[in-house]
């Protein structure tokens, strides 16, 4: 058993020699931002004779043979040029930026906090619905920041600048229409904005 997994490792890297000299044009850096068919944005974090080490946003670390062709190339850094670690962690850090619905921490105004949202019927005889006021606050947060995403996923896409443009009105609408949420913020920087007349 010990000899042929041995055969077998030794197969696989004749075979990685004889494709890595036939591409070794393409063999992409550390930094390097690729979209994968299955795990989407990335970055190569490490090379490995046969491998690359891939950071994905949404599917954490993989490797992926350097053979691999399936993959659409962001942003190619050439093997031979030497990054640095903080290159490498800036690179990582813009996809996740751009491509991560991972919401930054929002502060709830003080007046707020242990509020109490009250959905009262015109109709007494039906029950109201409360909320707490940081339960609703979340979901709006959630709501701006889904559409933060969408808005940098439209404007790194392969659209015309007309159909971004278009795209673009609508989500600034969407803002306007929510604006009348921003007494919830604590910090004006966090507020919506709408169409500025």
């Amino acid at each position: 058993m010990k000899h042929n997994l041995s055969g077998r490792l030794q197969e696989v890297q004749k075979n990685s020699k004889t494709s890595n000299n036939m591409s070794e044009a393409q063999t992409l850096g550390i930094g390097s931002r690729v979209n994968h068919p299955a795990y989407g944005d990335g970055v190569i974090i490490r090379l490995h004779k046969v491998a690359y080490e891939v950071c994905f946003v949404r599917f954490g670390i993989k490797e992926v043979g350097r053979s691999y062709e399936q993959w659409e190339v962001i942003e190619a850094i050439e093997a031979d040029e030497s990054v640095s670690f903080s290159e490498a962690e800036e690179a990582l850090i813009k996809i996740l930026d751009a491509y991560s619905d991972i919401s930054q921490v929002v502060d709830l105004g003080d007046k707020w906090e242990g509020g109490i949202l009250s959905l009262q019927p015109k109709d007494t005889s039906l029950k109201a619905k409360e909320i707490p006021v940081e339960t609703f606050f979340h979901k709006v947060v959630m709501v701006r920041d889904r559409l933060r995403v969408m808005e940098q996923r439209i404007n790194s896409s392969k659209l015309t600048d007309e159909e971004k443009v278009n795209l673009q009105q609508y989500i600034t609408r969407i803002y306007g229409s929510l604006t009348t949420f921003n007494v919830l913020f604590k910090y004006k920087e966090d507020q919506f904005i709408g169409e500025r007349s």
